[in-house]
């Protein structure tokens, strides 16, 4: 049987790379547009896209003025807000949305995920993260930054008790009985009553359980502490690999993590992120991709790999060799990961800077063609089972990607025609969750 490729489209909500808004005849306004984010999640639902995935940030980003001056991030819509809108434009399409494990309470988020699947008709799914800006502990009542691991031992316990409360009722609890004047039957409601290290909740939830079961589980974290997580936890991952050969290992990785967590093997996907540019020609792409990188201002450059590191990048020779770093307590993994591509190119701090100030991981630059081939490799080669999409800009990037490579994808019988079913498990292969309670 023919693996077929999964296919995200990560909006933050609308773009990555430091330029996208920019770029000639982009909407610059688009992150707090909804006319025009309705117009990009009916595009993506018309290319059979299996979700919309948008990003949050708890905190505007923590780089100097010159830079976040410069920078579309600092204005977006809620998330569960946002989704729940578009919920309301769409039918078929996935919404997820990520949402803090350190800043939040489970009570919180298993509430706003279960509406949101009642709402969505079984589409939401949930993004866990632990949040690496330091400065969001500054906007929740913090002086300073949880250590990292101890984030991610609450997020393991906050994930039990989400999925707790999401179970706090059978699917058959309901009665609604008119004559005999019984709502629902007490005999199939659990109360969690958890004591743990972190979080102490009484629960039930007060709202029936999600349409899926509960909402598809999404983990991006790439540290150790993230892949145990995701492998204990997670449906989909959204990757960060650069290269395939790093690909292959991640993926070979996870997959035995699955299996000493005594998950079957297809209970996880792996969705590695990629920055798509699509042209008629190869020239064109390539075109297109110098252009928006040139638009990327010096004052961004600097700041930009400062933040990805976890460290003043400004006070290091620009043009001599990254220096050894310091352990930082925001992104171990974004640190690793940036200090590997500089060892492994032999970048100075210089070339590295402008290298990942516009967007620094995987790219895909080339005629529709071209990057199916990609992909393709990539999906049979044990890479990955499909790719979290970021688009150059919108709506042209965008629009390109669904008018040139989606048919081009399902013209080689690798990606759907058309929804099978109606939830966002249903796109993803991925089974209900029995109710740990209930039979």
């Amino acid at each position: 049987m023919t693996k077929t490729l999964h296919l995200g489209a990560f909006m933050r909500p609308v773009g990555i790379h430091t330029a996208w808004w920019r770029y000639p005849g982009a909407q610059a306004d688009a992150n707090f547009n909804l006319k025009h984010l309705v117009s990009f999640i009916q595009t993506l639902e018309r290319g059979c896209f299996d979700a919309f995935f948008m990003a949050d940030h708890l905190a505007v980003l923590n780089m100097p003025i010159e830079a976040l001056r410069r920078s579309a991030t600092v204005t977006s819509f809620e998330p569960l807000t946002l989704l729940s809108s578009l919920a309301m434009v769409s039918e078929r399409i996935g919404l997820v949305a990520t949402a803090s494990t350190t800043f939040d309470e489970p009570y919180h988020i298993a509430r706003r995920f279960a509406s949101l699947d009642h709402i969505s008709g079984g589409r939401a799914g949930w993004n866990i993260v632990t949040t690496s800006n330091p400065d969001a502990a500054l906007n929740f009542g913090m002086t300073e930054h949880v250590e990292h691991d101890e984030r991610y031992r609450r997020a393991h316990e906050f994930f039990d008790v989400v999925t707790g409360l999401w179970d706090s009722w059978a699917d058959d609890a309901w009665l609604r009985d008119q004559d005999s004047g019984l709502f629902f039957d007490e005999r199939r409601m659990h109360v969690l009553d958890h004591h743990g290290e972190h979080l102490n909740v009484r629960g039930p939830l007060n709202i029936a359980r999600p349409i899926q079961g509960w909402p598809v589980i999404v983990q991006a974290g790439a540290s150790e502490a993230g892949k145990d997580l995701a492998a204990r936890t997670a449906e989909v991952i959204f990757g960060s690999s650069r290269t395939i050969d790093d690909a292959r290992h991640f993926y070979a990785d996870m997959q035995a993590r699955l299996r000493e967590a005594g998950r079957a093997p297809g209970a996880l996907k792996v969705l590695p992120g990629a920055l798509v540019t699509v042209g008629r020609s190869t020239q064109e792409a390539v075109d297109r991709q110098a252009l928006l990188d040139s638009l990327v201002h010096v004052e961004s450059a600097l700041p930009n790999l400062s933040l990805r590191l976890g460290v003043d990048a400004s006070q290091f020779e620009l043009d001599a060799p990254l220096p050894e770093l310091p352990r930082t307590n925001a992104s171990q993994s974004g640190q690793d990961a940036l200090v590997a591509q500089a060892r492994r190119e032999s970048l100075t701090v210089r070339q590295l800077a402008q290298r990942v100030s516009g967007y620094g991981g995987l790219k895909m630059v080339g005629t529709a063609s071209e990057i199916a081939d990609t992909m393709q490799h990539w999906l049979e080669t044990e890479a990955c089972d499909g790719f979290n999409v970021m688009f150059p800009t919108v709506p042209a990037g965008l629009n390109d990607f669904v008018d040139l490579v989606v048919p081009e994808l399902q013209r080689r019988g690798i990606f759907r025609t058309a929804y099978q079913g109606s939830t966002l498990r249903d796109h993803l292969g991925l089974t209900r969750p029995q109710n740990r309670f209930f039979a």
